[in-house]
């Protein structure tokens, strides 16, 4: 009778989980209710994954509780070092010794998801890539994200640096627990950098609606990764999605889990803290021959491929039905404090950026010295650019 009985509890289990996740997914997701913690699907939430860009979530975060504690403020000035300049694309392009406020930097890195903006946060804030890969490594630890680890704030490919579904779920709670102030950051539809319109990867923002962030990454070994987030009737759910096979296939999975938990009331008990580990762990999955061998290096982009007039888009490749706000960013206006962590013991400031400065044997001309471009670019500036 007990056998019978757990069988018949079981089955029902079975159903309604399968009536919550729909078809059968081919890679790791994790969808969650973010005011209560509770999962309402997952799939491969342990699997060891590439985290590509994704890892600018955490670069974030790391920022945040740097701010919080004092040690930089959101108008510091973040110098463009000889190391972070040359970081390949996804870049903003700026040259070694460039400066720009903290919190121009950060939106440039979450939005257009710069590899060279990142890794000069990272320097400025922690002093070094490795040490602040090092207090990136500490936030997941003390987070409990025990299936990840990190070597460089932007997520270019390392095999030393991987994540998990869970993980990056309980990353996100983090952010948007404790970091409320941030969070429109992360919907920001787009940035104008001088007359430049750059528009967000992520294509759920302005065409889901509630869509309200998150974050985007991509680097072959990885395939196409994804966060999306939105909120309806005050309820807001989290879809993270990794290994997909182009940008607008992670856009439509993303909104497709989205609209099933929408759809369906929390069920379970398990939380993204409390979800017990299962499957294979430690063993990384790579990507790169399935989504980048033999394919056009536009395939191997971001960028939502351009298809032709005649054939039938995704809704996430369309234009937006309105003009997007785009906020401006920029060089310059950095008023605030140094990072501490760029301070030596007697408060100079270091950097591995040679300035050229004028011959000691002679008297130096006006205008010499170090300079700070497009100053009229600070904080939050929005403006309307048709896209």
């Amino acid at each position: 009778m007990r056998y019978r009985h757990f069988l018949k509890l079981f089955s029902a289990g079975t159903i309604a989980l399968s009536v919550l996740a729909g078809p059968a997914l081919a890679n790791p997701v994790v969808v969650f209710d973010l005011g209560s913690g509770k999962i309402l699907q997952h799939q491969d939430a342990f699997k060891r994954w590439y985290p590509a860009s994704l890892s600018k979530l955490m670069t974030a975060y790391v920022t945040f509780r740097a701010i919080a504690a004092g040690e930089v403020q959101l108008d510091s000035p973040i110098k463009v070092t000889k190391h972070s300049a040359g970081e390949p694309p996804s870049k903003m392009g700026f040259k070694p010794g460039s400066v720009m406020r903290l919190d121009n930097a950060l939106k440039m890195m979450l939005v257009k998801s710069a590899n060279d903006i990142a890794m000069a946060v990272g320097e400025n804030v922690g002093g070094s890539q490795a040490a602040f890969a090092e207090r990136m490594n500490a936030e997941a630890a003390r987070l409990g994200m025990n299936g990840t680890h990190f070597v460089n704030p932007n997520g270019l490919f390392s095999p030393d640096q991987y994540t998990t579904a869970r993980d990056l779920a309980v990353l996100v709670m983090a952010i948007r627990r404790e970091f409320p102030q941030y969070v429109p950051w992360f919907s920001i539809e787009g940035l104008a950098v001088g007359k430049k319109a750059i528009p967000n990867y992520n294509l759920l923002i302005g065409r889901y609606p509630g869509a309200d962030g998150m974050k985007t990454g991509f680097v072959c070994p990885s395939g196409f990764n994804m966060i999306g987030s939105a909120t309806r009737n005050g309820r807001t759910l989290v879809a993270v999605v990794l290994g997909e096979k182009s940008a607008v296939t992670r856009a439509e999975t993303a909104a497709k889990l989205l609209d099933q938990g929408f759809d369906a009331p929390a069920a379970g008990s398990a939380t993204v803290t409390t979800l017990a580990p299962y499957g294979d762990t430690v063993s990384p999955n790579d990507m790169q021959d399935e989504v980048c061998k033999k394919k056009t290096p536009q395939e191997q982009s971001e960028a939502p491929p351009v298809v032709a007039k005649n054939v039938p888009k995704s809704p996430y490749q369309e234009k937006l039905d309105h003009v997007p706000t785009l906020v401006a960013v920029g060089l310059g206006g950095a008023t605030g404090p140094a990072p501490k962590a760029i301070l030596d013991q007697g408060g100079q400031e270091y950097a591995d950026v040679p300035i050229p400065s004028w011959r000691p044997d002679r008297p130096a001309p006006a205008g010499t010295g170090p300079k700070i471009a497009g100053s009229a670019a600070q904080g939050d500036q929005p403006a309307k650019v048709a896209n």
